[in-house]
């Protein structure tokens, strides 16, 4: 099995309000996209790593692969306007041997090799694979009220209903498909909208499996999700997460 990894980092990072991009803000001691790069230049199935960056952040990445020395980077490509943009870019820069492909977003920095174990051996078995956690919160459907101009007015949103969490999960990356069929998903429905890979699968009437992934697999995207994971760190300093084991 040739197993290929795509690690993006090519979104501007808006909301995360930095001078500094994203993948190179420093978690604890070490910019947050060398985490995850850590991890999956570990795993002993991953045969190359294709990071997807963008004009601005380029020059700062390729140092900090540079500095940290990670192995098994064989390209670098440039990203697109829109998040898959991206994931086609680098889906049409694999490797002509790629059996399963690995899509991770570097804004999720503590993946561990349980969780990229799970992900693969569910796609290799049935084509397509996610990691996710049983949704937590009460989640309720809003709407706002018309005559409020200003949505930021306290109370301009009402409830219509609260939607039954069972069965909900909070879908993450990293997220494994058999190669042929990401590259039809994308042929065929790219020109849609969608907030990650596996919707485009859906598409198809593929079935994609969930398996467990972890609360601690949170996704940095604004400032404070850097003071969660500078916590996660913290606690879980030891076991080996915090060093990228």
């Amino acid at each position: 099995m040739y197993l290929s990894a795509i690690v993006l980092a090519a979104g501007k990072g808006e909301r995360f309000r930095s001078r500094l991009p994203k993948p190179v803000v420093r978690l604890n001691s070490r910019p947050v996209i060398i985490y995850s790069l850590d991890i999956l230049s570990r795993h002993p199935l991953i045969k190359e790593i294709i990071l997807v960056v963008n004009s601005l952040n380029r020059g700062k990445i390729a140092g900090a692969v540079n500095k940290y020395r990670i192995p098994k980077i064989s390209r670098m490509v440039e990203g697109g306007a829109r998040r898959q943009d991206s994931v086609y870019k680098g889906l049409k820069a694999l490797d002509d041997k790629t059996d399963l492909v690995l899509i991770h977003d570097c804004g999720r920095p503590f993946i561990d090799k349980r969780i990229v174990d799970s992900v693969v051996r569910a796609a290799n078995k049935y084509g397509a694979a996610i990691a996710g956690v049983p949704l937590k919160s009460t989640i309720k459907k809003g709407a706002r009220i018309q005559r409020h101009q200003d949505t930021n007015t306290p109370g301009s949103v009402v409830v219509v209903e609260t939607i039954d969490r069972s069965g909900l999960w909070e879908i993450q990356t990293p997220q494994v498909f058999k190669k042929d069929l990401i590259l039809r998903a994308y042929e065929n429905f790219n020109c849609q909208d969608v907030t990650d890979d596996a919707m485009l699968v859906e598409r198809l009437e593929h079935p994609v499996r969930i398996v467990k992934g972890s609360y601690f697999n949170i996704k940095i995207t604004t400032p404070e999700d850097l003071v969660i994971a500078e916590a996660i760190l913290s606690k879980c300093k030891g076991k080996g997460r915090g060093k990228g084991k």
